[in-house]
């Protein structure tokens, strides 16, 4: 048996050793004013185990983790023809670029780039009555949780900063890719990706997607193909252009964000959150891919 509290400590230990820890993003400007030395990791097991270490339980904001909620929602909504409007391919390129959706006719290549995620906000604002209030407390029933809020300061901070957000907006919109308007898709977009969660938050809302479709609660969201389709798409397209790097080192499906979080899951195993501020030059947490690929190894458990 595993002594994954052991492993935790350990891999722990290390990391807040290092002096390189990457750099806080600074092109919005809420998040810049993070601690670079926030360090946290929880890891949530099938079978009832949890264990945190770090700042495991303090809120951040989950930014492009956020995109995995967004598409779990719409496809929960209209099922298979999310996939009508945006591809399923990795797109080797950064997170907020725009020659490809102009090359591709305003079809975005994942839903997890920005422009991905922005045709996934349109659908849901199309879908859902009250969309923010909605989305809201799609993300609390997931684990259960109401205390998990939008910080309408990052939101705005995201507002304020986002011109290519815009660019991207109305390029789908002149494609005829966006069914509602630009500023009203933005808007609820900008407040997806300001949600602030705890590491330990973010594995218990991501329990579904480990679970065959079922949340913490029992609740049955998505089909056991809907969850696989999911899955894959964090594999191959979860990490910008760094996904084949994650998929090489650690393995597992799973989501990062510019806010320092990573989420990754073992089907029917476990999931494992890490959030530690300081990016990469991937735009990914350099402790978090670190430890990630520190537990994989240790443990000997990942999909490969």
């Amino acid at each position: 048996m595993r002594d994954f509290k052991f492993i935790l400590h350990s891999i722990y230990n290390e990391a807040i050793t290092q002096t390189d820890k990457g750099k806080v993003a600074t092109y919005i400007p809420e998040l810049a004013k993070i601690d670079i030395d926030n360090f946290g990791i929880y890891l949530k097991t099938m079978t009832g185990e949890n264990y945190g270490v770090g700042d495991f339980n303090t809120p951040f904001s989950i930014q492009s983790i956020s995109k995995v909620l967004a598409l779990g929602k719409a496809m929960e909504l209209i099922g298979e023809s999310v996939f009508k409007r945006v591809d399923v391919e990795p797109s080797g390129h950064p997170f907020n670029q725009l020659a490809l959706l102009e090359v591709e006719n305003g079809i975005p290549r994942n839903p997890f780039i920005n422009s991905g995620a922005i045709v996934i906000a349109d659908i849901l604002i199309s879908n859902l009555k009250n969309p923010k209030t909605d989305f809201l407390n799609y993300v609390r029933d997931l684990c259960g949780d109401k205390n998990i809020n939008y910080n309408t300061a990052v939101a705005k901070s995201e507002k304020d900063t986002g011109f290519k957000n815009f660019a991207a907006a109305n390029l789908l919109k002149s494609f005829k890719n966006l069914d509602n308007d630009v500023e009203e898709v933005l808007d609820f977009y900008f407040h997806q990706c300001s949600i602030e969660m705890t590491c330990s938050q973010l594995s218990n809302v991501f329990y579904f997607l480990a679970n065959d479709g079922y949340c913490i609660n029992k609740k049955l969201h998505l089909s056991n193909s809907q969850v696989k389709r999911i899955n894959a798409l964090m594999l191959t397209c979860g990490f910008y252009d760094e996904a084949g790097e994650f998929a090489f080192e650690v393995g597992l499906p799973g989501k990062s964000g510019v806010g320092g979080g990573i989420v990754a899951l073992l089907p029917d195993h476990f999931i494992i959150t890490t959030w530690a501020p300081g990016l990469n030059k991937k735009g990914n947490s350099l402790l978090g891919m670190k430890a990630l690929e520190q537990f994989t190894t240790k443990t000997n458990l990942s999909i490969f």
